[in-house]
């Protein structure tokens, strides 16, 4: 019996970490790995928002960059600008996906169909049109260069569906990036 329970809880936090909504491509580690690497600067200085702007790339920056220390930190590297080995930068973009599925809509599909004894309604087929199509994504690319040869030695494309373009939620995004940034820099090895 605690054998079962134990895998069903398995088996659900696998099933809530693969419907995160995050997308992450990460290219080879090995040339990061060659480089013995263990401390690290940011390449360009922290965003100031003295308008109090309520800009995407302002409410983001500072959380991105908290998220990244802390998960750098975790795998050894120092956070120290005048012995950096390799620098860190970002390049945030929005984008847009053909025939993306909303979270709001996992049991609805985006294709009409006939589907005879299905019990399906118009108000299903009308969301399946409302729910499906274009979807909005926020991009952040995560890049690290050798601060010698001023080369990349790693990159790392974090994309997350943007539920609601209209309304910038703070406490999701922090979710959000908290999450990719997590998954994002897994793959690197620790500082030697």
């Amino acid at each position: 019996m605690r054998t079962r329970h134990s895998l069903a809880m398995l088996a659900l936090c696998l099933l809530l970490v693969a419907c995160s909504g995050i997308e992450i491509q990460a290219t080879e580690t090995e040339t990061f790995a060659a480089g013995n690497y263990k401390y690290y600067t940011w390449r360009t200085e922290p965003l100031v928002n003295t308008t109090n702007s309520q800009d995407t790339m302002y409410i983001m920056d500072p959380i991105l960059r908290r998220d990244v220390d802390r998960e750098l930190a975790s795998k050894g590297y120092v956070l120290d600008p005048e012995r950096a080995q390799f620098s860190v930068d970002y390049i945030y973009a929005q984008g847009l996906r053909m025939g993306e599925r909303s979270d709001l809509a996992t049991n609805i599909t985006t294709y009409p169909s006939v589907n005879p004894n299905r019990l399906e309604n118009q108000a299903v087929v009308d969301n399946a049109y409302a729910l499906g199509g274009i979807k909005e994504t926020n991009n952040i690319a995560l890049q690290f260069n050798d601060t010698r040869s001023k080369q990349e030695v790693w990159q790392v494309i974090i994309t997350k569906i943007v539920e609601n373009v209209n309304k910038v939620d703070v406490a999701e995004m922090k979710e959000g990036l908290r999450e990719g940034v997590r998954r994002a820099l897994e793959p690197l090895p620790d500082a030697r």
